[in-house]
């Protein structure tokens, strides 16, 4: 069964601007679960246009309105995503930090903000050791794994096509990373999900 979140991200720029009621409307779908992929990329856009900053404020103010959760993207930007974070009262409806690739300072400003911290194929990698010690210390109640699909596939499939599949492999480096068990990171990373996504579980009961 599929989930789906809302939202636009923030390197397209084709196409109108949405606005918070209309992502409001889109997030009514029973089985839309989240707000987002949404945030900044400062990579993709290195001018840091003001539209992108205010895209971001639009999904923040959607999610409050609808209740539901954000999935939030940030790169080359951290700063300034949690500065709009706890500017625009993102804490107030939480979500998760996606496919994280920062440094622990950060991380502990969105576990602040009551955010998820999301880890995908990267935490595999040798040279990944930022994330990876962000992944030891993450309290276990806020860690989630993730693909990132297509993109970004872990060790030991890295430089091919990813897949949902391969999800197992980022848990298990995590479970290494802690000393537990892939059953006990699997048990986790599951219970957090539905406390990260509340309407999750109605959607999937429906």
């Amino acid at each position: 069964q599929l989930l789906a979140s809302v939202g636009i991200h923030p390197e397209h720029t084709e196409g109108a601007e949405p606005t918070a009621e209309q992502l409001v409307a889109l997030a009514a779908h029973p089985r839309v679960v989240a707000i987002g992929e949404t945030g900044l990329d400062y990579d993709w856009h290195k001018d840091k246009p003001e539209w992108q900053r205010q895209r971001f404020r639009t999904h923040i103010a959607a999610a409050k309105a609808c209740g539901k959760p954000l999935v939030i993207h940030t790169r080359d930007s951290a700063a300034d995503t949690i500065r709009l974070m706890a500017e625009e009262g993102a804490g107030a409806v939480g979500g998760v930090m996606h496919c994280f690739t920062e440094d622990w300072e950060v991380a502990k400003q969105a576990l602040d903000l009551g955010f998820y911290i999301s880890f995908s194929g990267i935490v595999t990698f040798k040279n990944a050791k930022v994330v990876k010690e962000v992944a030891a210390k993450v309290p276990l109640e806020r860690i989630l794994v993730e693909t990132d699909s297509p993109y970004l596939a872990p060790t030991p499939f890295r430089g091919k096509t990813n897949e949902p599949a391969y999800v197992r492999h980022v848990a298990e480096e995590i479970a290494t990373l802690r000393g537990l068990t892939l059953q006990e990171m699997a048990a986790a990373t599951t219970a957090n999900f539905f406390r990260c996504f509340p309407a999750a579980g109605t959607a999937l009961a429906a």
